[in-house]
């Protein structure tokens, strides 16, 4: 079979493109078309084997270069992104079926945003610094293992890539093997802007396979990985052998809180852009919205007339707004949600089962919203990642911060009122790592992270460096008067 795209058949070794060992292939589908465009290879232990030695071989003379040489490094690094972005938006809208207008203004600049922010970052990153008699490093972690997902495939790479290759460290990237073809783009775009020899190095593979391989591997100092909570918990044990650190970004099911004094129509906008942006496959998106039960009919109201607005189809269309979800198992596991809500009797405002109108082909999934949604519904606890929303309702303000603290997770969460200062006094008791509040953006400075089953650790900015650093004390470097 002839494919689109010509990558994921070699992997990125010590800076040479090499025939893998293994012959595991594994097929990527256009989620829009359901057609193969391109073949994988999944590497096996041999391939692992040598892209670790690679890193680990590469360690000790880049984890001692000048920072100013590694900033040098990331704005060649900008440069060449931003001369390829119309070839990696291509390849996102291909693989994970994002629409042209998100691969190109929201998905690709994601990526580029972490490479800025990094050389802003390194400029004045405190590598060491000295309180009274001892000087405190912040020295390289070593080797790391970067495992990264489908649904934000650049952004979620190099909000890794970016901090390991400023604090000095060397990697071996494993990006889904759903997604491959921007991560192999990456590559090449990282070997023009001049990374040295086995500094980064790409192996495409499934999680069984390459990222257990990767995860046990003695020679692996620390594993970044982002995905689901299971795989996370998979991930954690599969490290412990070796008592290497290990860095989760892992689900959410975060609340946004619409307070009695919030202007309803704007909510409404923030509300919609929380949860369907990225057609609902992001893990901070805020997928529960509460609203006190006085306001709940008016907000259900303006809700469905925003969300029947949404354009769904082709994701090569420029008037798309929402694309396919990435693949079928994810296609199926929306399904089953949905279905669930319908069982457990929450009351269907818009959306349900099966494919929007006239989208039999493809994985495309009707925009829904649930009303009457109680907390102990699945579609209330469980991450559905698919555009799902669920509508809850509070008796008063001390009850909506319990139901949003009321979850396994703890990533995101949101905050809606007329008073800035009262929306912020909510968002400080919310547990959850991140809280928006009145439709705010987001920072790639402030920490990315969460609470229980969202993960442990803290990625983009200055939090990503620390990710990647050991601290080192240096006892009685100056001498005493």
């Amino acid at each position: 079979m002839v494919t689109e795209f010509p990558f994921g058949t070699e992997f990125y070794i010590d800076g040479k493109w090499i025939e893998p060992t293994s012959t595991t292939t594994a097929d990527v589908v256009d989620p829009a078309t359901e057609r193969t465009i391109a073949r994988v290879r999944l590497a096996g232990a041999e391939d692992v084997d040598r892209a670790v030695a690679a890193a680990k071989s590469a360690f000790p003379t880049w984890s001692r270069t000048d920072p100013r040489e590694r900033s040098a490094l990331l704005r060649r690094i900008s440069e060449v992104y931003r001369r390829r972005s119309p070839e990696l938006s291509a390849a996102i809208t291909a693989e994970m079926g994002a629409p042209v207008k998100l691969a190109g203004k929201a998905q690709v600049p994601a990526g580029l945003g972490h490479v800025l922010t990094g050389i802003e970052v390194l400029d004045d990153y405190p590598f060491e610094r000295l309180r009274g008699s001892t000087v405190i490093r912040r020295e390289p972690v070593g080797v790391c293992a970067l495992i990264t997902p489908w649904n934000w495939p650049l952004n979620q790479i190099l909000c890794k890539v970016v901090p390991a290759l400023a604090t000095g460290c060397t990697m071996v990237l494993k990006p889904s093997e759903r997604a491959p073809l921007s991560a192999s783009l990456l590559a090449e775009i990282l070997a023009e802007a001049g990374v040295p020899d086995g500094v980064f190095n790409l192996v495409h593979g499934d999680g069984p396979g390459a990222g257990t391989l990767l995860a046990k591997h003695a020679d692996v100092d620390m594993v970044s990985f982002t995905g689901s909570t299971h795989v996370g918990v998979l991930v954690s044990r599969n490290a412990a052998g070796t008592i290497k650190r290990v860095s989760l970004e892992l689900g959410g099911k975060s609340a946004n809180v619409v307070l009695p004094d919030a202007d309803l129509p704007a909510a409404v906008r923030t509300v919609v852009d929380g949860c369907f942006r990225n057609t609902g496959q992001s893990c901070n998106a805020t997928t529960r919205v509460l609203v006190q039960h006085d306001q709940a009919a008016e907000l259900i109201s303006l809700l469905e007339k925003a969300v029947e607005a949404i354009s769904v189809g082709d994701p090569r269309s420029p008037g798309t707004e929402l694309g396919p979800v990435g693949n079928k198992a994810q296609f199926e596991k929306v399904q089953a949600l949905i279905w669930s809500g319908i069982e457990e009797g929450a009351r269907l405002v818009t959306g349900g089962l099966g494919a929007p109108d006239g989208l039999d082909l493809g994985f495309f999934v009707k925009p829904t919203v649930f009303a009457d949604v109680t907390p102990d519904m699945r579609i209330a606890r469980e991450e559905i990642f698919g555009p799902v929303l669920a509508v809850l309702t509070y008796e008063d303000e001390e009850d909506a911060i319990r139901i949003a603290n009321d979850s396994d997770y703890g990533l995101s969460g949101a905050v809606q009122s007329a008073d800035p200062e009262h929306a912020l006094a909510v968002a400080r008791r919310i547990r959850t790592g991140m809280v928006g509040v009145n439709g705010a953006g987001s920072d790639l400075h402030a920490p990315f992270g969460g609470y229980g089953q969202s993960g442990n650790g803290r990625e983009w900015g200055e939090y990503g460096f620390d990710e990647y650093t050991e601290l080192k004390a240096i006892l009685g470097a100056v001498a005493h008067d």
